[in-house]
């Protein structure tokens, strides 16, 4: 029981920490427009994840098409809007965050991973009612806490973070509840549906069709590396873990991200900022001590 719960878990640290280093082949493209990033990066993700699906997953897929059909219409209908619901949040989730990085700042891109977390958490105790230990909720007080010290800066980006927060947490909640369908072929449905509400954008607007490897070479590594993958890792997380918990990890993202800024792009740091960061570290600590807990313990045993 609990090594499968070490699965679950090592899957959506692993999802956040791919995330937390999208900002490098978001910046090497930089002066593509965002809504042409975002066209390229759903476009070759289709054709990616249904390749893969086609290939080497045709029984998962045919398992699903024949629950689907047996199911009650009430149960077709909510899956319907789920699938649509969660198309439409992790649409937006992904112009909000390119748009961010390349035209507000990476600051703020990163900021919205702390913001989320907290969405997440409790979302998934108001709307699935997930249960939160006086333990947890207090380890989102302190990482509350850190938000507001971080929260000093421009309103502009503060705002542009809790925008990209909240997309992607309402979008994690939905995926917490669909809990009987193949989370790649969930994940391939929702990037053929983002692909349909995209094309009459780009038919309508797009510029000249990119012709640099650069260009393509980037977004073949966002799709695959920086999409389709920690995607997959993060719904196939939610089989195993609370969406709260998922949340919570995903403070491992602003962390790695705001080390990337610094190192990689030789933004500036200051002390204060410094103390939030490590108060957030705690704060995820706080929130999964007794899993991890039960971990070690399950591993000295």
């Amino acid at each position: 029981m609990q090594r499968a719960k070490t699965k679950y878990l090592l899957a959506g640290f692993l999802s956040v920490a791919i995330w937390g280093f999208f900002a490098i082949p978001l910046r090497n493209i930089k002066a593509f427009p965002s809504q042409e990033i975002l066209y390229y990066r759903i476009f070759t993700s289709l054709a990616v994840i249904w390749m893969v699906i086609l290939l080497f997953r045709r029984k998962s897929l045919a398992q699903d098409i024949q629950y689907f059909k047996l199911a009650l219409p009430k149960e077709k209908r909510i899956i319907v809007y789920q699938i649509l619901g969660a198309t439409v949040l992790l649409t937006l989730n992904w112009y909000t965050y390119i748009y961010a990085v390349n035209n507000v700042s990476l600051k703020s891109a990163a900021f919205a991973y702390m913001v989320c977390p907290l969405i997440t958490a409790f979302g998934g105790f108001l709307i699935l009612k997930e249960e939160l230990s006086r333990l947890k909720l207090i380890a989102l007080g302190v990482a509350l806490l850190s938000i507001v010290m971080l929260a000093t800066g421009s309103l502009i980006e503060v705002t542009w973070s809790v925008i990209i927060a909240a997309l992607y947490a309402f979008y994690l909640i939905i995926q917490r509840k669909m809990q009987h369908l193949d989370k790649l072929n969930v994940l391939a449905v929702q990037i053929a549906i983002a692909v349909l509400l995209m094309l009459p954008f780009y038919l309508s607007s797009h510029q000249d069709f990119p012709a640099s490897v650069w260009f393509w070479g980037n977004i073949v590594v966002i799709a695959v590396l920086f999409t389709i993958i920690p995607l997959f890792l993060s719904l196939y997380a939610l089989i195993g873990i609370p969406s709260s918990t998922l949340g919570i990890i995903i403070y491992i993202n602003p962390i790695i991200a705001f080390t990337v800024a610094i190192v990689y792009f030789g933004e500036q740091i200051d002390l204060h900022q410094l103390l939030a960061y490590l108060l957030l570290l705690f704060a995820v600590l706080l929130f999964n001590w007794n899993l991890m807990k039960d971990i070690f313990t399950f591993k000295r045993k």
